[in-house]
C-alpha cells in the first residue's frame, strides 16, 4: 500500500488537526506561537498515521472511521482536543470547519479493491 500523502482529503485533515491542536495548546498549555512538545508529538504521530490511511480520499472523519489508527491513550487525547477545539474552529477557521462538517456526512469506503 502506498502512503496517501498526495490525497487532498488527507492534506485537509492534517490542516484541520493542526488548527485544532493550536487552539487547544494555546488555551491549555500556553503555547503562543508554536505547539508545546506534547502537542507537537501528538500532531506528528497523527500526521504519520494519516499518511497510511487505507481510505485515502474517501477518508471519513475520525469519529466515524471503522479503522482505529491510534492507541487508546492517543485516541482519548485526540478526543479531548477535538471536543475543545471543534466548536471554536467554526469561528477561527470557518471554511475548514464547514468542510469538516461536510466530511462527517460521508460514509467510509476503502479506495483499494480488497
Amino acid at each position: 500500500m502506498t502512503p496517501a500523502i498526495w490525497s487532498n482529503r488527507i492534506r485537509r485533515e492534517k490542516q484541520t488537526l493542526a488548527c485544532m491542536l493550536r487552539l487547544y495548546c494555546k488555551a491549555h498549555h500556553g503555547g503562543k506561537k508554536s505547539l508545546c512538545p506534547a502537542c507537537r508529538k501528538l500532531l506528528e504521530h497523527t500526521w504519520e498515521r494519516l499518511d497510511f490511511c487505507p481510505f485515502e480520499n474517501a477518508k471519513p472523519v475520525c469519529v466515524r472511521c471503522p479503522h482505529n489508527c491510534h492507541a487508546s491513550r492517543d485516541r482519548a487525547e485526540l478526543r479531548k482536543v477535538m471536543r475543545y477545539a471543534g466548536p471554536r474552529l467554526l469561528w477561527r477557521h470557518p471554511l475548514l470547519a464547514l468542510l469538516h462538517i461536510l466530511d462527517s456526512k460521508k460514509h467510509p469506503q476503502r479506495s483499494d479493491s480488497t
